[in-house]
């Protein structure tokens, strides 16, 4: 049976998914979202799910929200992309904890609110709070990636896909690969696997459509 992903280009959290179930070869259809003009709160979208975001995995019976709920999923129905060990395991859900609290979700705050809000309605000094609070976070995993090739374990797992989600994305939101070499030659890496597509080529929606 397909899985649905519920989804749209711009989502960096659905991204993530999208690259998981790719890795893991689990067989999948995109269900585009309409993001911006209300598709995640009409009353179709919140019967299945309640907090209106994007994304929603359907597989057969089992529905499911929140990336990280959802890469765990993936990696447990695979027994792919969930570490080698006990303690790897362990090493993947402080990173994805990590990663929800600290770069996702501050990303995807000051990206939307940097190119998907009109100017005059951007808070005033938000993003450059943001940007700063960021440039740590890259620091942190910047630094962790030293002599590394992947974020827990000796191969590439969910903690990887859901901290790279957003960081492919072309719009301006503070980040500049070349600042990070760590960084920059890990999302090159996790490019080079087989089935890794940019997040609007694997994923309906993009900024051109609305322009």
């Amino acid at each position: 049976m397909t899985a649905k992903l519920y989804c749209f280009g711009e989502s960096g959290n659905a991204y993530k998914v999208a690259l998981a179930l790719t890795f893991a070869d689990i067989e999948w259809e995109p269900i585009y979202v309409d993001f911006f003009n209300g598709g995640a709160r009409t009353p179709e979208f919140r019967a299945l799910n309640e907090m209106s975001e994007v994304p929603v995995l359907v597989d057969g019976e089992t529905t499911l929200t929140q990336s990280g709920v959802i890469l765990d999923y993936i990696s447990s129905k695979s027994g792919k992309l969930g570490g080698r060990s006990a303690a790897e395991r362990r090493e993947v859900l402080r990173w994805l904890f990590w990663d929800n609290h600290k770069l996702s979700t501050q990303i995807g705050t000051t990206r939307f609110l940097a190119n998907f809000v009109p100017e005059e309605k951007r808070p005033a000094g938000v993003i450059p709070f943001f940007q700063s609070r960021l440039k740590a976070a890259y620091s942190v995993l910047n630094t962790h990636l030293e002599g590394r090739k992947w974020v827990a374990g000796e191969a590439m797992t969910i903690a990887d896909l859901s901290l790279c989600g957003y960081l492919y994305y072309p719009e301006p939101f503070g980040f500049d690969r070349k600042d990070w070499p760590n960084i920059d030659i890990w999302l090159d890496r996790i490019a080079a696997v087989p089935g890794w597509e940019h997040p609007y080529d694997l994923m309906p929606g993009n900024p051109s459509d609305r322009a």
